[in-house]
């Protein structure tokens, strides 16, 4: 019995390192490119590193976390990550969920609305920017034309007004992000068995006692992967609000990202916004946790 156990270890061993043959393509970069940048922001964040610096960096322990703690203009721009990460993902899902149920139906022209749905999501964020730019545009924009052609007032700029600044922003957020989002609900719903709504619909059952008991059920996987992803993607968003608004006016839309950048490229601290970037990572690990395991117990309630 040994010897022949230890003729199968010997034959699958060839094929492990096979595998790991056929890995390592894929694993190197991600190494490369990946992993070993974020263990070098990490070491980086215990130095006092900075650009123009001729002296030796040198190892300053928890000093910059330190500081960071002190720092009222880094939980400022932490708040107002949070307002922005939340503030596009809510609306961006509910959106989402809407044109996804639309879409899923026999509807004629169906297949070219699908297509113009993820029209926003093959626009870099660039473009995207300049784009909304224009949009808001306080002399010639199309949203100030169009409220002037209703008689809705004169218009306003609304990337520079210190109250309308965060929301115009959190509007395009929505409208550039609400494409990915609808693609994984659409594709969670189509992989639901059709079976299962007419079964329900002869039971008597009305439309939003079929989502509620046959739909969400099926979709709450799909759902909840792509809000914590969405959660992610919109917290650590730079390019579009650089565009925009590059942090203005008054630092209102200064997301940590761009503080961080700041810190980094126009102040050289590299230090200290590495630390940045390692309290930005850690405090939305843990907020994340938080909302997947309540996510996963709610589920597991009802």
């Amino acid at each position: 019995m040994a010897s022949a156990t230890d003729a199968r270890r010997a034959v699958g061993r060839p094929a492990d390192h096979g595998a790991w043959f056929l890995v390592l393509p894929a694993l190197i970069p991600i190494l490369v490119l990946s992993v070993g940048p974020l263990l070098y922001g990490i070491l980086l964040a215990f130095t006092d590193s900075q650009s123009g610096r001729t002296a030796a960096t040198r190892w300053t322990g928890a000093l910059n976390f330190r500081d960071l703690l002190h720092d009222t203009l880094f939980w400022e721009s932490f708040r107002i990550g949070l307002v922005w990460a939340v503030g596009v993902t809510a609306p961006q899902f509910l959106l989402a969920l809407g044109l996804a149920l639309l879409l899923n139906q026999d509807l004629r022209l169906r297949w070219p609305a699908r297509a113009l749905a993820i029209v926003p999501w093959a626009m870099p964020e660039v473009v995207v920017g300049i784009m909304w730019r224009l949009v808001y545009n306080p002399d010639a924009g199309v949203l100030n034309e169009t409220l002037r052609d209703l008689g809705l007032g004169d218009g306003r700029d609304w990337l520079s007004g210190l109250a309308t600044a965060l929301p115009a922003v959190i509007v395009v957020g929505v409208w550039a992000g609400m494409p990915q989002t609808t693609v994984a609900l659409l594709a969670g719903l189509q992989n639901t068995p059709r079976e299962l709504h007419e079964a329900a619909a002869v039971d008597g059952a009305g439309a939003w006692r079929r989502f509620r008991t046959v739909t969400w059920p099926a979709l709450r996987p799909v759902a909840l992967a792509i809000t914590a992803l969405n959660l992610i993607w919109n917290f650590n968003s730079f390019a579009l609000v650089y565009v925009l608004t590059n942090g203005g006016p008054g630092g209102r839309t200064r997301l940590p990202s761009l503080f961080a950048y700041e810190e980094a490229f126009r102040y050289g601290q590299f230090g200290y916004a590495a630390a940045m970037g390692c309290a930005m990572v850690a405090v939305i690990s843990v907020l994340l946790a938080v909302f997947l395991v309540g996510r996963l117990r709610g589920g597991e309630d009802t």
